[in-house]
């Protein structure tokens, strides 16, 4: 499929071009990240570039592109790209979500998983006990790395979402009763971002208490609303920071197996 539209090998220079796809990622930590790794391991021939997409159709003109080795996707084409590679690794093709993507020399591109990675070893630092119950805030394609890690470390979950459905709850019906029965509170939705730093997901907030842990996986800002309705109820907090850090580098090492 792809190979059609690549002729790897013989027509790459020696820049290795690496980047981001997404729509409206001009606040993306990616690109800063990945420019200061390459300065501090004087990878000179490297460079990370943002491909802000309107569509996800867009990306065959990307994929035809020369010296590219691998991209990162953010919201909101983690499914959507799905259908635009060759073949996915186990992980991804269980959340039927990807956040990697690898050029390979005989012209085919696989996609991978790396936010599950990110998203367990950057909550296992911060708690230890695990809830019984969690809560996960959107249903979009962040939310299932939280809910494969959700399952992993047999969490029983709840999705909360703007529509109710068959395995999602509508932030309209969440009272204290579910509040207290989940310590875990994990904002896998937009809200939030910035510039729209304003805004939250639509909790009843005065049901948290100390018990509680709030992982937001938004990192710009660093302490969104969200995180600030709970820090100053005492909840345990933590931003998408270390997350990003964690799912970046096992990008790069997919991309240089």
């Amino acid at each position: 499929m792809l190979a059609y539209w690549r002729n790897m090998g013989s027509k790459r220079n020696n820049i290795k071009r690496y980047g981001l796809i997404g729509r409206n990622i001009s606040y993306s930590f990616s690109r800063g990240y990945f420019k200061q790794k390459f300065e501090n391991e004087n990878l000179d021939n490297c460079t990370y570039e943002n491909f802000d997409l309107n569509e996800i159709q867009e990306l065959n003109k990307l994929l035809s592109e020369k010296n590219i080795y691998g991209l990162n996707v953010t919201t909101p084409f983690k499914r959507e790209v799905v259908p635009f590679l060759d073949c996915l690794s186990p992980t991804a093709e269980k959340m039927n979500a990807v956040n990697t993507i690898k050029f390979h020399e005989d012209g085919t591109v696989s996609g991978h998983n790396t936010d599950a990675y990110g998203f367990e070893k950057s909550l296992l630092e911060i708690i230890s006990t695990l809830p019984k119950k969690a809560l996960i805030l959107g249903t979009g394609g962040a939310s299932s790395a939280v809910a494969f890690v959700m399952k992993k470390l047999n969490i029983e979950f709840s999705y909360i979402s703007r529509t109710a459905g068959a395995n999602a709850i509508d932030y309209n019906k969440v009272d204290e009763k579910i509040m207290n029965e989940h310590h875990l509170i994990i904002n896998a939705s937009p809200l939030g971002t910035f510039p729209n730093i304003q805004l939250a997901p639509q909790l009843p907030y005065s049901f948290l208490s100390s018990y509680h842990v709030l992982f937001d996986l938004i990192y710009n800002p660093p302490e969104t609303r969200f995180l600030q309705e709970g820090k100053k109820r005492g909840c345990k907090i933590l931003n998408g920071q270390k997350m990003l850090e964690y799912q970046a580098e096992k990008s790069w090492e997919i991309w240089n197996q």
